[in-house]
């Protein structure tokens, strides 16, 4: 490729990478809170589990992106899903320790993975809004697209999982620490769940909302400034458990 592509090419995978960071801390922080009431054992199982179906359900997105485009339903799904676990949990709190105790591992990972499904869509879709405009290269096609698309699409959701391994485990360590910062972690996932729902309203089928408004820097302003407010409110009010002793 020529030097003024490959720079071109290069820009835009520097800002995808900052870009799919951002997507995959929402990731993140879903597959903390579903995991942290399982042993601790089970609890890296699960996050493992969902880190390789996350890497999976990305790298099929990109496959079949052409056909996503079309498929508006599942992110509604996914959407859906967030905002009704974070409801109830805000809803049900006298009764959160008792749903989660009798939750099985089985079934946190399926909800895992409902979960991956609708970000991997939500990051693919994402990341593809943002190479389209890039010019074709020589180097073929690949999973329908031009080769050199295909591979800072790839680069990006590599990035994106290298975040989701990381920054888990770290909100695990949080949430445990500060029980009560779980209140606030719930309401970041039901606005995490919102964003999706704004993303689905906006798809060219459905079309409810305009989709430059969804992408504009109006919205993201918004949406990051609430989940800042939140994060920060909720950091502030909640307390640090204290350990046990050993003998205790």
């Amino acid at each position: 490729m020529e030097l003024s592509l490959l720079l071109e090419y290069g820009w835009v995978l520097i800002i995808l990478i900052f870009l799919e960071g951002l997507l995959s801390a929402d990731n993140a922080l879903v597959l903390a809170i579903m995991s942290k009431h399982l042993p601790k054992e089970q609890q890296k199982k699960a996050i493992n589990i969902g880190l390789l179906l996350a890497f999976i359900f990305r790298i099929g997105a990109i496959f079949i992106i052409s056909y996503l485009f079309h498929v508006w339903q599942v992110q509604a799904v996914g959407a859906a899903y967030l905002i009704f676990i974070s409801l109830k949990h805000l809803l049900k709190r006298d009764h959160g320790d008792k749903e989660k105790k009798g939750k099985s591992y089985r079934m946190t990972v399926a909800q895992i993975a409902l979960a991956d499904i609708a970000f991997a869509i939500d990051s693919i879709l994402a990341a593809v809004a943002l190479v389209i405009a890039l010019p074709d290269t020589p180097m073929g096609d690949i999973g329908g697209m031009d080769g050199a698309k295909f591979i800072v699409i790839l680069l990006g959701a590599i990035a994106g999982l290298i975040v989701i391994r990381f920054a888990a485990g770290y909100f695990v360590k949080i949430l445990t620490e500060r029980p009560s910062l779980e209140t606030a972690a719930m309401l970041i996932v039901g606005w995490v769940g919102v964003k999706l729902l704004m993303h689905t309203l906006a798809h060219p089928a459905v079309h409810i909302i305009s989709h430059d408004f969804v992408e504009g820097p109006i919205w993201n302003i918004i949406f990051w400034s609430v989940m800042l407010l939140i994060a920060i409110g909720g950091w502030f009010l909640s307390g640090k458990t204290e350990k046990k002793s050993e003998g205790k």
